[in-house]
């Protein structure tokens, strides 16, 4: 936690739902001595689970709170999703790979925690449960994807790597009445965003 404060991150909220989430139960167990470090770890179907600081900051520039109605992109291994159900918000995640839902699902699923699961392409959002006051997306984009903006509501927030497959910039978009505001939080490595609004599979 201490580690998370050097680096920058001061949302209460936030440090307080990462301090209550145990690491170890999203990764597989010969990662256990390790799963505290600040390092993405593979959790099959070629993902990885994101570094503790990198949930954090994307959680952190979110600007979320209890309440809240927000689509995940990317459900990975649910430890994303674990510190925005903390946090109180009404989670909708979505993930492509029907095996990580299902193990994601079962883990929160001892947490006691409401979300919502489906298995589809993220790139595409999720406008069945549209709109939604904060959008996060865990892999990296190659541009915003239109329908993740047509999906905010008004004053609602967009946060989401866009780069190449190496590296991607970190953008939080805010959607007002007339205009999106882009603004950018450095360089970060995922996973590719993969789909119609996406890269290609």
């Amino acid at each position: 936690m201490q580690e998370l404060i050097n680096k920058g991150i001061t949302d209460a909220p936030v440090l307080d739902a990462i301090g209550k989430i145990p690491r170890h139960f999203f990764l597989d167990p010969i990662f256990d001595k390790q799963a505290y470090e600040d390092k993405a770890f593979p959790i099959g179907e070629e993902q990885t689970i994101s570094h503790p600081f990198t949930v954090a900051k994307q959680t952190e520039l979110l600007q979320t709170a209890k309440g809240l109605k927000v689509l995940e992109i990317g459900t990975g291994s649910g430890y994303q999703a674990a510190v925005l159900a903390a946090i109180g918000v009404e989670l909708h995640t979505i993930e492509r790979h029907k095996a990580l839902t299902e193990q994601a699902a079962k883990v929160l699923n001892t947490f006691g925690y409401q979300i919502n699961y489906y298995v589809g392409d993220g790139s595409m959002g999720l406008p069945s449960k549209a709109p939604y006051d904060r959008i996060i997306v865990t892999c990296g984009a190659p541009f915003p994807p239109e329908p993740l903006i047509a999906q905010l509501k008004p004053n609602g927030i967009l946060v989401i790597p866009i780069g190449d497959g190496k590296e991607q910039e970190m953008f939080r978009f805010t959607k007002s009445e007339n205009q999106i505001t882009k603004e950018s939080f450095g360089m970060f490595s995922f996973v590719p965003l993969i789909g119609a609004h996406g890269w290609k599979a």
